[in-house]
């Protein structure tokens, strides 16, 4: 019994010792990133992809048969209108427009012989010297070679354009493309390749699709052509702006998108025919916009919100309401001010009663 007795105040006194022991730290200081909202103005904009055509195209294939004799270009050449890209052997066709001429000379010959028959006899008929039967032959004979005449004139220029068709130049100013038919080659108007494909590269369109729930804001400010810029679909600066100029007149009920085009001049060829690019069609400007860095924001069970800073170190749980997000950018249109410290890193180790230590800033 004395035994029992004398081990309950040890007892007592070990737990009254474990008790002290355990004191309540005080809050630890976080490490975290920050950033300062700032003003900006931010473009309200269509992010999507697109695809650079040219304005023109052309293949160019032959009107005529005959041996290709000469080729005037280098692959990969830019040419101008008008400029000499093949050669096919006109010897045949000048031969045909020579037997032509020939041909309207013998006509134009006869056609005066008859038309000579037809007045004379117009005045043995008044002196009822011949027929009216007679007369009215040697009209007709005179018609018939007027209308051989005719004839001969029109082959003469289907023999002149044959031989025309034989040099072939350019239609348009641009690019040539790979040589398909090397010199030497017999060509003819219904072979399926053609010669060489032409591509107008300045200017050159960028083909793009967006969503047809934002059609309506696009017409409605498409006034003068909205403002388009293109950089690497890999990510970099923009390498060329130019505008909007069509709107595609259905969408495409199996995408509910509809197809838009921008124009640009490319003068310094920096779009290229059937590359992919990143677009951005800017619908308008949105002036003095409060904007923080998109990492600071977080979504909880009741909507978005941030972390900011005041004076002391400590830090508000703060709801936000995010307008848009443009390049890594969130535009804020209530819950933050202009020049307040937002926390972009860390968030995750704060409570209501922390205190931070900022490690770094953007």
């Amino acid at each position: 019994m004395i035994k029992r007795w004398m081990c309950i105040p040890a007892a007592a006194l070990l737990a009254a010792a474990c008790a002290g022991g355990h004191e309540k730290p005080a809050d630890e200081n976080v490490p975290v990133s920050v950033a300062v909202a700032q003003r900006k103005d931010i473009p309200k904009q269509i992010l999507t992809i697109g695809n650079v055509q040219p304005i023109s195209t052309v293949s160019v294939r032959p009107l005529v048969s005959g041996e290709l004799t000469r080729v005037g270009f280098r692959e990969g050449q830019d040419v101008r209108k008008g400029d000499e890209l093949f050669t096919i052997d006109p010897r045949p066709y000048q031969a045909a427009l020579s037997q032509a001429e020939a041909n309207l000379a013998r006509d134009e010959a006869q056609l005066r012989n008859a038309q000579s028959e037809a007045a004379r006899y117009a005045e043995l008929v008044k002196k009822d010297f011949v027929t009216k039967e007679d007369y009215d032959s040697r009209m007709a004979a005179a018609e018939a070679a007027k209308a051989v005449v005719a004839a001969d004139r029109a082959a003469i220029d289907t023999a002149r354009l044959s031989v025309s068709y034989c040099d072939i130049r350019s239609p348009i100013d641009g690019r040539t493309g790979g040589l398909m038919v090397h010199a030497g080659n017999i060509v003819h108007p219904t072979d399926t390749t053609p010669l060489v494909v032409i591509n107008q590269v300045t200017p050159v369109y960028v083909q793009f699709a967006v969503p047809e729930s934002q059609l309506a804001q696009v017409r409605e400010r498409d006034r003068n052509g909205l403002p388009v810029s293109v950089s690497p679909q890999g990510g970099g600066a923009t390498i060329a702006s130019g505008s909007l100029a069509f709107i595609d007149n259905a969408v495409d009920t199996t995408t509910g998108t509809i197809t838009l085009k921008a124009r640009f001049d490319n003068g310094d060829r920096a779009l290229w025919p059937g590359e992919y690019v990143s677009v951005a069609l800017t619908l308008q400007d949105r002036p003095d916009s409060v904007v923080v860095p998109s990492q600071a924001v977080q979504n909880g069970q009741r909507g978005q919100y941030v972390y900011v800073v005041r004076q002391d170190r400590s830090v508000e749980m703060r709801t936000v309401q995010v307008a848009d997000s443009v390049d890594q950018e969130s535009i804020i249109a209530r819950g933050v001010a202009a020049g307040e410290t937002v926390v972009t890193d860390g968030q995750i180790r704060l409570t209501p009663k922390s205190r931070v230590e900022v490690k770094s800033a953007l």
